[in-house]
């Protein structure tokens, strides 16, 4: 299953949205929104997050939890630093961080590259 709310100058998501957890794609670019609901972690199935596009200051430590995770795009956000536990998500290939002003993390950028995952910065 799938949800695609693109382009709809959404600034938030509902909380609810943690209740689809059968949801395996999620697509959200080119909206308008800051954050993540925590519920996001309920959606364990979730294998395609595409967050592109919107005004992201953070990666919401939610997605810690999504141990099927495949690909991660958050191009084009406000994001700024990158947490730790993304070297742990186990299933994660791709990690698109390209047009952020990231601060370089060498050591967790090369442990996502060796293990298989393609990271574009």
């Amino acid at each position: 299953m799938e949800l695609r709310a693109q382009h709809n100058r959404l600034t938030a998501l509902p909380h609810t949205i943690g209740r689809l957890t059968r949801l395996r794609e999620l697509w959200l670019r080119g909206n308008a929104l800051e954050r993540l609901p925590e519920s996001v972690a309920d959606l364990a199935e979730l294998r395609h997050l595409d967050v592109r596009e919107n005004a992201l200051a953070d990666i919401p430590e939610s997605l810690a939890g999504l141990p099927l995770l495949r690909q991660l795009d958050l191009r084009a956000n406000r994001i700024r630093g990158l947490p730790d536990w993304l070297a742990r998500l186990p299933s994660l290939e791709k990690l698109d961080l390209r047009w952020n002003d990231i601060e370089p993390r060498p050591r967790l950028l090369d442990a996502l590259t060796r293990r298989g995952c393609v990271v574009l910065r």
